[in-house]
C-alpha cells in the first residue's frame, strides 16, 4: 500500500533534473484537471500537489512517487 501524506508534509521525488523536495499544498481524492490535463485520483489512490522548496513550482504526483522527509528541528 502506498504511504498517505497530508498537507504540510515535506516530501521528495525524482524529476528530470534530479531529486526535488517540497511541501504538500493540496490532496486530491477525486479526478481533477492539472495544467489543462485530466488527472485520476481517488480516496484509495490520492494525488498530491507539491510546491518545490527551491523554485516554488507546483507539481502533481501520485503517492507512490513521493518519499517523506524528516522535518528540520
Amino acid at each position: 500500500m502506498t504511504e498517505r501524506f497530508s498537507i504540510g508534509d515535506h516530501v521528495t521525488w525524482n524529476s528530470e533534473a534530479g531529486h526535488v523536495s517540497g511541501h504538500i499544498i493540496r490532496v486530491h481524492t477525486s479526478d481533477f484537471e492539472y495544467k489543462g490535463h485530466p488527472r485520476r485520483a481517488s480516496k484509495e489512490e490520492p494525488q498530491y500537489e507539491i510546491k518545490s522548496d527551491k523554485t516554488e513550482h507546483v507539481a502533481a504526483h501520485k503517492g507512490s512517487a513521493l518519499r517523506k522527509l524528516p522535518e528540520a528541528t
